[in-house]
C-alpha cells in the first residue's frame, strides 16, 4: 500500500507543478519534472520514509522537513541523488571544496524558476499552498548565490509581501500597552515569527516557544 500512496503523491505532485510550469512557459521543465523520482533508487526509499510502517509525521506547518537528520540511511541517499539529478534543487549548485569549505554558484534562470514553481506545486500537494510564508521561514536554511537569492525573491514577490507585513505590524503597534502586549504581539509570539503571526499561517498555543 505504501508503494501506491506515495506514487499518487508524486502524481499530484507533479501535476502541480506542471501546472505552475505551464504558466510561466516551463514547458519542457514541467513536463520531466522529478522523474527520477519515478527511479527505484529514489521512489523505494522514499515510499518507506513517508509512508513506511515507521513513518512519522516530519514536516513542520510550513511542509518544511529536515532531509539530512532523518535516521533514515536509506532515504537521506535517496534525497542526495535527487539534489544532484535535479538541478532545480539549490543543493545541485553548492561546490563542496576541498578544505572543508563550499562555493556557492548562480543558480541558471530556468532552474530557478522551476524551483520556485516546485515550491508552489509541492504546496498545493501537502496543502500548505503558502509559498511566501514558507520561503520566509525557511529562507535562511537555503545557500543561495544573491543573484539567485534575488530571482527567486522577484518571482514570488517577496520583498512587496515584507513590506505589507511591515505596515501590518506598525498599525496594530499603534496604541498598544500594558502586560500583555510586547512590541504590538502577544508575548507568546518570537520576533522572528511575527510575520507568520500577521499572516494567520503559524499556530500558537499561548506558550512561549522558547519553552
Amino acid at each position: 500500500m505504501k508503494w501506491l500512496r506515495y506514487g499518487w503523491y508524486v502524481l499530484r505532485h507533479k501535476w502541480f507543478v506542471l501546472a505552475e510550469c505551464f504558466k510561466i512557459g516551463l514547458f519542457w521543465r514541467g513536463l520531466t519534472h522529478d522523474l527520477s523520482k519515478l527511479l527505484p533508487s529514489e521512489y523505494l526509499p522514499y515510499a518507506d520514509f513517508f509512508y513506511g510502517k515507521k513513518a512519522k509525521q516530519v514536516r513542520d506547518e510550513t511542509g518544511y522537513y529536515k532531509p539530512t537528520d532523518t535516521g533514515h540511511v536509506g532515504f537521506d541517499f535517496a534525497w542526495l541523488l535527487h539534489q544532484k539529478r535535479n538541478d532545480h534543487h539549490w543543493q545541485w549548485w553548492v561546490l563542496p571544496e576541498d578544505d572543508g569549505g563550499e562555493k556557492v554558484l548562480p543558480m541558471s534562470d530556468a532552474a530557478v524558476r522551476e524551483m520556485v514553481c516546485d515550491w508552489r506545486g509541492a504546496g498545493r500537494a501537502q496543502g500548505t499552498p503558502d509559498t511566501l510564508a514558507w520561503y520566509y521561514k525557511n529562507k535562511d536554511k537555503m545557500r543561495l548565490h544573491d543573484a539567485s537569492r534575488n530571482a527567486v525573491e522577484t518571482l514570488i514577490g517577496f520583498r512587496e509581501w515584507s513590506r505589507g507585513l511591515t505596515d501590518a505590524y506598525q498599525d496594530r503597534c499603534e496604541g498598544c500597552s500594558g502586560a500583555s502586549i510586547k512590541d504590538g504581539r502577544p508575548p507568546y509570539v518570537q520576533p522572528q515569527e511575527w510575520p507568520l503571526y500577521l499572516a494567520g499561517y503559524a499556530h500558537f498555543d499561548g506558550r512561549s516557544t522558547d519553552d
